[in-house]
């Protein structure tokens, strides 16, 4: 039987809808997380669900990276159904965008839900997944100025500040 190229599927279980599979209709217990994949066209999305942290996040890293295979350029995500996102969480998305950087391919974030959303603009990471970015670019930079490289016999010394900012002293050899 031939799919409609707008169903909803999964590269794990492509036959089987996603509300079968997943129980999407229902809600999910606390720290659970579903990714879902969806092709129409050119268009490939995963709908993520649920509370993405250290142990839902290692969970859906496997359906992620088959999606990320089967997208041909782009793989859009939506997580406007995430209603808790830790680093941890954080991590498995940047894991999935360095692995699209890899492959020649981009990860986009389409939908956000308010706890994405805050973490994103914590982090200063929202805008490795913005729609307009170039494919295949790591930063170079996240906008710190890079400490001057110590010279020779020199010991490096960080002081803690308060605050968002780390400061690194090198002082010279006595």
């Amino acid at each position: 039987m031939q799919q409609s190229s707008d169903q909803v599927r999964s590269p794990l279980a492509p036959n089987l809808p996603c509300s079968e599979r997943d129980g999407a209709a229902g809600s999910l217990p606390p720290g659970q997380a579903t990714a879902s994949f969806a092709s129409s066209g050119n268009r490939n999305r995963v709908t993520v669900r649920g509370e993405l942290d250290f142990v839902s996040g290692d969970r859906i890293r496997a359906r992620l990276a088959d999606a990320l295979t089967a997208s041909p350029h782009r793989l859009e995500l939506d997580l406007s159904g995430v209603g808790f996102c830790d680093c941890a969480g954080l991590n498995v998305l940047l894991e999935l965008r360095h692995r699209a950087v890899r492959q020649g391919k981009a990860v986009t974030i389409h939908a956000v839900s308010p706890a994405v959303d805050r973490l994103l603009d914590l982090t200063g990471a929202r805008d490795l997944f913005a729609p307009g970015r170039s494919w295949c670019t790591e930063p170079t930079s996240f906008g710190a100025a890079s400490p001057p490289s110590p010279k020779p016999g020199a010991s490096p010394s960080v002081k803690i500040q308060r605050g968002r900012h780390l400061s690194v002293r090198v002082s010279e050899p006595a």
